[in-house]
């Protein structure tokens, strides 16, 4: 691979040669600008918006746009003089745990190999170093005219290096989580963590770009004379859509477990002769705690009835019982024993007819007597 820096790490005292090599690379199909007319090349020339000549490369230079409009000519010179002192150095400021960068900091990989056989030795140094401290180093380092931030950790036998952004350069998630209180329910969350589980690891090199591959056979197909690759379905619009997130997590279970071939495993198995292993859902705590609310309604439905129910006897019991204070003492007795049994109240019910007949064989020796009485005053 040919490098595109050459220079040292600054390791302490520590000086090593490198040499950087890029360790990505773009796989993109890229496309020229063509007239469609009659398929010309589309080229752009540098030409100065002053007199309208085009320019060589040897006669552009660099300049700064100011606020208002004005170019501030900066020159190679200008900058050589700098005081740059990581202009061929990576200088190592910090060794911190992996965990304490952020991935939005990451930028462009390299590698960084030892640059002649010296370098050997204290490049396995930091190396091995790099590895039983279970740490990444933090430096600096300068790049095309601009001092950049940098990670080195070790990948396989090498040390890599990731560009890093500056930290005023990571924009704050201001005005982008949703606005709206959401709550989300345990039912839910159930179901997304069976998603996940269903959803499984998956090994990162067997992924590929799909879209790539379709659009090397196009070219391929227009290549031989074809008219390329018919146009697939239109595909279902899903944006603005309300959805039940609930049938749309639970389809997606069963549909990530068909694409895992886990629809039918216990039947294979059974008749292969073998365990079948099948991913169970969790038990929704929504779902556990219905049936204890729908019988506490029940209960309180029972305990409402029956009051409703006793209230008419109640006063039934208050009506037959006005023969007396001793009769409305009874009763009462008698109505708080109907509530509790069945068979009381049957007693009570025969008690209170006993006790109404007394009260009304009383009245009648009254009247009776009064009626002999009134002839002997007359005879008087």
């Amino acid at each position: 691979m040919r490098s595109i820096w050459n220079g040292a790490i600054s390791f302490g005292l520590v000086s090593i040669p490198i040499k950087l090599v890029n360790a990505t690379e773009s796989r993109s199909v890229s496309f020229r600008q063509i007239h469609a007319e009659d398929g010309g090349r589309i080229r752009y020339r540098k030409v100065c918006e002053l007199d309208g000549e085009e320019v060589s490369q040897a006669e552009i230079g660099k300049a700064y746009e100011d606020a208002d409009g004005t170019m501030i000519p900066i020159t190679d010179e200008d900058l050589a003089s700098l005081p740059l002192p990581t202009a061929k150095t990576i200088e190592i400021v910090a060794f911190v745990p992996a965990s304490e960068i952020d991935p939005l900091q990451m930028d462009a990989a390299y590698y960084l190999s030892a640059n002649g056989v010296p370098a050997a030795k204290p490049y396995t140094l930091l190396r091995e170093a790099l590895k039983r401290s279970d740490k990444v180093a933090v430096a600096k380092y300068a790049l095309r005219g601009r001092e950049r931030l940098g990670m080195l950790r070790v990948v396989d036998e090498v040390i890599a290096m990731h560009g890093l952004l500056w930290p005023d350069e990571i924009r704050a998630p201001e005005g982008v989580a949703p606005e709206t209180s959401v709550s989300v329910r345990e039912a839910e969350l159930d179901l997304a963590d069976a998603l996940m589980a269903t959803l499984g690891e998956v090994d990162i090199n067997t992924l590929h770009d799909d879209y790539r591959e379709a659009v090397e056979e196009m070219i391929a197909a227009k290549a031989e004379g074809g008219e390329g690759v018919a146009p697939p379905e239109p595909a279902e619009e899903r944006g603005g859509r309300v959805i039940d997130l609930m049938a749309a997590l639970e389809s997606s279970v069963r549909a990530a477990k068909e694409a895992r071939g886990e629809a039918g495993a216990a039947g294979a198995a059974a008749a292969a002769g073998g365990d079948a292993e099948v991913t169970e859902l969790k038990p929704r705590k929504a779902a556990a705690r219905a049936p204890k609310e729908t019988e506490a309604k029940k209960s309180t439905a029972r305990t409402a009835a029956e009051k409703t129910a006793a209230a008419p006897a109640r006063k039934s019991t208050a009506k037959t019982s006005t023969g007396g204070k001793a009769e409305t003492a009874k009763s009462t007795a008698t109505k708080s024993t109907a509530t509790k049994s069945t068979a009381k109240k049957s007693a009570a019910k025969g008690t209170a007819k006993k006790t109404a007949d007394k009260a009304t064989e009383k009245p009648a020796a009254k009247k009776t007597t009064a009626k002999k009485a009134t002839p002997r005053k007359r005879s008087a």
